[in-house]
């Protein structure tokens, strides 16, 4: 087997693995860009109206062969979880390669296209399941269910030739779904030829990462302790998170207040495990009809995915009366609706990697709230492995050889792991 990192041996984002046999070949991941050539936080709406040619050409895009043309060549794309930074630019493949991906993980892709704009739109998926193999030409391939940030996450074992690659995807040890990682250290496969591992927290400091019940905990002392408004500022797709602040809410007595599009997340996932869903009649929760997204729906011929929570509907003079009693769910695109509950002072929980608050829209939300007499709060735990859980990880794999991926500081791999690491560039071939 042969393995090219198309991009992400010298970042964290933007992850898209080739593995190729004899005769078949498969992508791992799909990315976008976390950040651009200067480092700051990438923003793809200045090349959307580019060509595919054209994002090659800017490195946007990676150059595969048979990707993109009328007649692809590549056999199917593995998506691992529904992260923008792998899966993002997938809408550029062409639409006859196969695409393999969780069944919850698609349905987080057809919330995003309705809500987010996305154009992510798979006209036959084919799902995996957690430790089913599935083939794919001559590659076999195993997935596991990792713990992550991101619902429906996994790594995969990929065989062919009497050789295997294990790919470990995004992962950690420390959140709600930390019992899957500890069946994984029971069941994982041993002495494989070769592992490409993340290694994100490589190069920060290693100091103790929160779990989500630390998380929970304070959480649950700020609300406790607050005589204003709280909002908290995290993605509707970090469901641990969103778990964390509504056991808050409950054991402090606060109300959680989501929009309409957090509502259909946690509905819709709460199919595929037990989530707080205001139609399965969790309490302590309420929905913020705001403005420009409620309009976009009705105008778009979604308005079912809006109405079917109108039920437990919460205004925002409801919300300005009481301002004590409520924890709300905000993004910078609720401002107008913020204006208008007009509460001055309260406590604005920042609850997500700090690189995002280098984007326009952000810093002048924050600059807002601040404005307004908001106390700002960082309560937040990553979503990948410690060093020390990396390293229990790749001793219980065992493999001959590492390879990095997903890291600004690959160099550092060799003074971590006690196998040998194999430093690749993106783009280069390497032959197992």
């Amino acid at each position: 087997m042969k393995i090219k990192i198309h991009r992400g041996t010298n970042e964290i984002g933007g992850t898209c693995i080739e593995i190729q046999s004899d005769s078949c070949r498969i992508l791992l991941d799909f990315g976008m860009p976390l950040i651009n050539k200067s480092g700051n936080s990438f923003d793809f709406t200045q090349y959307i109206k580019n060509s595919v040619s054209e994002l090659i050409k800017q490195g946007i895009l990676p150059n595969i062969q048979g990707a993109y043309s009328e007649k692809p060549t590549i056999d199917a794309v593995i998506i691992s979880h529904s992260h923008a930074d792998h899966y993002g630019l997938m809408n550029y493949l062409n639409k006859d390669i196969p695409v393999w991906l969780g069944k919850a993980t698609y349905e987080i892709l057809k919330i995003n296209n309705i809500f987010l704009r996305q154009n992510n739109r798979i006209e036959t998926p084919n799902h995996y399941e957690n430790e089913k193999s599935f083939i794919v030409g001559n590659f076999k391939i195993t997935p596991y269910l990792n713990d992550h940030s991101s619902f429906d996450s996994y790594s995969f074992l990929i065989e062919s030739e009497n050789k295997s690659i294990f790919y470990s995807g995004d992962f950690r040890a420390h959140g709600r779904k930390v019992n899957i990682y500890k069946h994984f250290l029971k069941s994982a496969p041993q002495n494989i030829d070769c592992l490409i591992i993340e290694g994100t927290t490589i190069g920060r400091n290693q100091e103790y990462l929160k779990t989500e019940d630390d998380i929970k905990n304070e959480l649950e002392l700020l609300f406790k302790n607050s005589t204003s408004i709280n909002y908290i500022f995290t993605s509707s797709q970090n469901i641990d998170r969103l778990v964390s602040i509504y056991k808050a809410c409950l054991s402090s007595h606060k109300t959680f207040v989501i929009d309409v599009y957090s509502a259909n997340v946690l509905e819709i996932l709460s199919h595929f495990a037990k989530l707080p869903s205001i139609l399965k009649g969790y309490s302590n929760l309420k929905v913020l009809y705001t403005y420009r997204l409620t309009t976009s729906l009705f105008k778009r011929g979604f308005d079912k995915l809006a109405n079917k929570f109108a039920f437990n509907k919460i205004t925002k003079k409801e919300i300005s009366e009481n301002p004590s009693d409520y924890v709300l769910l905000v993004r910078p695109s609720m401002q107008n609706d913020l204006e208008k509950i007009k509460v001055k002072n309260g406590n604005f929980i920042y609850s997500m990697w700090k690189g995002y608050k280098e984007q326009d829209s952000i810093k002048n939300f924050i600059d807002w709230l601040k404005s307004n007499g908001f106390e700002m709060q960082h309560i937040h735990t990553s979503g990948h492995a410690d060093i020390a859980t990396l390293k229990e990880f790749t001793d219980t794999i065992n493999p001959k050889m590492i390879i990095p991926i997903h890291t600004f500081n690959k160099q550092e791999y060799k003074n971590i792991f006690t196998q040998k690491v194999v430093e690749l560039n993106d783009n280069e071939i390497f032959k197992i």
